[in-house]
């Protein structure tokens, strides 16, 4: 059957109706009620979860890439997309159709009206896609599925799964209005995943927020991998088109792998992915999975928007970084693996995210800024993002673009000055780095 694109846009149209992704009423009720008439689609297979404040979709996309080279059928859940929707669930590590994606969306829709039917109110549009991953899942069927929380842990939709393997990125401030003002506030919200008798594989966090996560383990029962700790990251260094990093994972030492992502966030995902496959597995000093297994999967990683260079001469990267936290990492991973003579940031932000966070994060590696927008109706005023930009890069250094075309032509100019020493980076939400790569030809991954 052809999908023509009318009928994807109209799904779309459909989905946007409902509550966005940025509102939150803090229930599991009515996403349970509609699994339960779908039959439960979520039981039918394992589940590893993941949440964190960065780093979600890049250890999803290699924990899914790892899986799929030992030989499992795999479903993936990750948001917000970059281009299309479809992006969001995945099956053996491709993107669904829009024909696939409007067969799922038809499929569970009268049980999506019996539920709103019930309910004060109406499912979101996240609920609904949760509902529509899980569905394509138990269909396929899958062997396991790699699911990534969309905000928070305890209350998230994707949570009325019982994950095998929880997954904690490390835990910084973002969504505070939903979530907390304090990192061990968040924690105790994104602690929620750690189900009981689960294996919680734990990220770099601070004491506090390490606290929580243990504290949660300890009542649930669950087992912990730390870190640093029980796994981590032996050695990395700087290769053309990514890293070549030696991991230390829960069943030994895996040498000379090759990730074709830049930054030392990057191999300490990738740590993280390695130790959820092995967990997945039962981990053990006689169970090491296959050296040249684990360096297949890391080599096939694409991981769309991450620090993606999508331009040569000057180079042109897009990251999808979009709060501080993410900003430093990026700005680190810029300095350290590239050297540019002069760096000009092309930034377009959410207006409620911390803009100024982001810019302070920016500022001590990129020479010039040039400050636009993207088509979001969340996106900051190019204008209120300048004034926030004075105190932190002077009125010299910034440039206003109101459309993102030309903010990104205006960039690539002042790098091309710089000869063959200068780079742009274009960041500051998921939106942006989306559109960018359109912008480049780039398609959906």
């Amino acid at each position: 059957m052809e999908t023509n694109l009318d009928e994807f846009l109209d799904v779309e149209n459909e989905l946007d109706q409902r509550w966005p992704e940025t509102k939150l009423e803090p229930s599991l009720e009515r996403i349970k009620a509609l699994v339960h008439v779908l039959g439960d689609p979520q039981t039918s297979f394992p589940v590893v979860q993941l949440t964190g404040t960065n780093g979600k979709t890049s250890t999803s996309r290699m924990t899914d890439a790892l899986f799929s080279r030992i030989g499992l059928r795999t479903g993936r859940y990750t948001s917000p997309h970059l281009q299309l929707a479809t992006e969001r669930i995945s099956l053996d590590n491709s993107p669904i159709s829009p024909e696939r994606y409007v067969e799922v969306y038809r499929d569970v829709e009268p049980y999506v009206a019996m539920v709103d039917g019930r309910s004060e109110i109406r499912m979101s549009k996240f609920e609904v896609l949760t509902g529509m991953a899980y569905a394509a899942f138990a269909d396929a069927p899958v062997d396991v599925a790699v699911v990534e929380v969309g905000m928070g842990g305890t209350w998230d939709a994707t949570s009325v799964a019982d994950a095998k393997i929880a997954v904690l990125t490390p835990i910084g401030l973002d969504h505070t209005e939903y979530l907390g003002t304090r990192p061990e506030d968040i924690a105790v919200e994104k602690a929620g995943i750690i189900k009981p008798g689960s294996v919680a594989i734990i990220g770099e966090q601070t004491p506090e927020v390490m606290k929580v996560l243990l504290t949660r383990a300890a009542e649930v029962d669950a087992t912990i991998a730390r870190f640093g700790s029980e796994f981590g990251v032996v050695s990395r260094a700087v290769a053309v088109g990514g890293q070549m990093i030696t991991l230390q994972g829960l069943s030994g030492v895996y040498e000379d792998i090759f990730l074709p992502l830049h930054g030392e966030h990057q191999a300490a995902n990738a740590a993280l992915a390695l130790a959820a496959v092995e967990a997945f597995f039962g981990a053990g000093p006689d169970r090491q999975i296959n050296l040249d297994v684990v360096r297949e999967g890391f080599a096939s990683v694409v991981n769309p928007g991450r620090l993606e260079r999508v331009r040569s001469a000057p180079n042109v990267f897009v990251d999808a970084a979009h709060n501080p936290h993410g900003a430093a990492a990026l700005a680190k991973a810029l300095e350290s693996e590239f050297g540019f003579r002069k760096l000009v940031a092309v930034v377009a932000v959410m207006s409620d995210k911390d803009a100024e966070g982001i810019l302070s994060a920016l500022e001590p590696v990129v020479q010039e800024l040039v400050i636009t927008t993207n088509s979001s109706p969340r996106a900051m005023d190019p204008d209120v993002l300048a004034g926030l930009a004075v105190p932190i890069f002077g009125e010299d250094r910034f440039e206003v673009r109101p459309r993102l075309v030309d903010a990104v032509e205006e960039a690539i100019h002042l790098a091309e000055d710089e000869q063959s020493g200068g780079g742009v980076i274009v960041t500051g939400s998921v939106v942006t780095a989306g559109e960018a790569r359109a912008l480049f030809g780039k398609e959906p991954a």
